[in-house]
């Protein structure tokens, strides 16, 4: 069936195209969010990995499996993106009508967006190939697409390939048009930036299991906290080095006193009310945020926020402004129940 489709989508025939490239489509989306750290500039690196695989595909021979050349049309689109700088709205220095407190350091990474959970669920169920080092939870959680912005855009294509999807040197090389000595230089430089930058390394082992008692009771206690915006009961729930960040704002807060300070800044008007929408991200537990908009009647979000979890404490907490909320299928406002019904 794959060879009558192939043959079909090399002759013309858009429908056979679309059927053969579809059940890679979720795959190679996550891939290119990897390279990115962005979900709309996957969005739009797999739309431009589609037009080239079709434009191309009859120049395809089969040497490789499909799915190995459309990851490398993937690949190098992705690549393209980064060298081409993707028109991103600059990071944020401040927030109207506050005033942060001293950070404990500057963001090297000036973009990220978070990934929805229900996106990963269509993933096909295949293992990645053997030279994959990188467990497949620690391989989308948000410290490692972190991380992997932090390499030059080679080397994180080529950790990518060799360690989270397991193609060989020889493979890789082949998709990045170098030779395998370069690609084995690459990946040993990739991996030691990495074992300098992924704190979170050691605390994904203490981590609690995605939807169990420990972390669904860590969550309500931490969003109950949130949403009085009890500063005390939010930073007993974090661990000593915790960190709050909220990308693309550039500062970051590392430790319970500084988490105090930040949240003592951040206190909202008098009188606000909170609702939140649960949902998960990056293989976390994360929830949208909404104030009430007395005068429209109505939620307005202001954000989505994704918890990392050691045990039974909050090792990180990472607000995304509203502009992700389309990605996970919600809205920025929603209908606000009128008092006593």
């Amino acid at each position: 069936m794959a060879a009558d489709l192939l043959a079909r989508a090399q002759a013309g025939d858009a429908t056979a195209f679309d059927s053969l490239v579809a059940p890679y489509r979720r795959e190679l989306h996550v891939h290119c969010y990897r390279i990115l750290g962005s979900f709309q500039d996957a969005e739009d690196a797999v739309q431009e990995t589609l037009l080239s695989a079709w434009q191309g595909l009859a120049g395809f021979e089969g040497r490789a499996a499909l799915r190995t050349w459309l990851y490398r049309v993937a690949t190098n689109r992705s690549l393209d993106a980064l060298r081409a700088g993707a028109r991103r709205p600059a990071a944020m220095t401040t927030v109207p009508r506050v005033e942060p407190p001293e950070p404990t350091r500057t963001s090297e990474v000036g973009w990220l967006q978070p990934y929805p959970d229900v996106l990963l669920d269509d993933l096909p169920d295949d293992a990645p190939g053997p030279d994959a080092v990188v467990a497949t939870r620690e391989a989308i959680s948000l410290a490692f697409i972190t991380a992997l912005q932090l390499l030059p855009p080679r080397q994180r294509a080529v950790l990518i390939l060799r360690d989270v999807l397991g193609y060989r040197a020889s493979e890789v090389a082949n998709t990045l048009d170098t030779t395998e000595e370069s690609v084995t230089s690459a990946l040993k430089r990739a991996r030691a930036t990495l074992r300098d930058k992924l704190e979170h390394r050691g605390s994904l082992e203490l981590a609690p299991g995605a939807g169990s008692t420990t972390e669904r009771q860590t969550v309500e206690r931490f969003v109950e906290a949130f949403v009085a915006h009890d500063v005390p009961a939010i930073v007993a729930l974090l661990s000593e080095d915790a960190w709050v960040k909220m990308p693309p704002m550039p500062f970051e807060y590392q430790g319970r006193a500084a988490a105090e300070r930040f949240f003592t800044a951040m206190s909202p008007p008098r009188g606000r009310t909170m609702h939140v929408v649960h949902t998960r991200a990056n293989g976390q537990p994360a929830f949208a945020a909404y104030v009430a908009d007395p005068t429209a009647g109505v939620w307005r979000s202001v954000g989505i926020v994704v918890l990392t979890l050691a045990g039974d404490l909050v090792r990180e907490v990472t607000r995304f402004d509203a502009a992700v909320l389309p990605s996970f299928g919600l809205s920025r406002i929603l209908p606000r129940p009128a008092a006593g019904t």
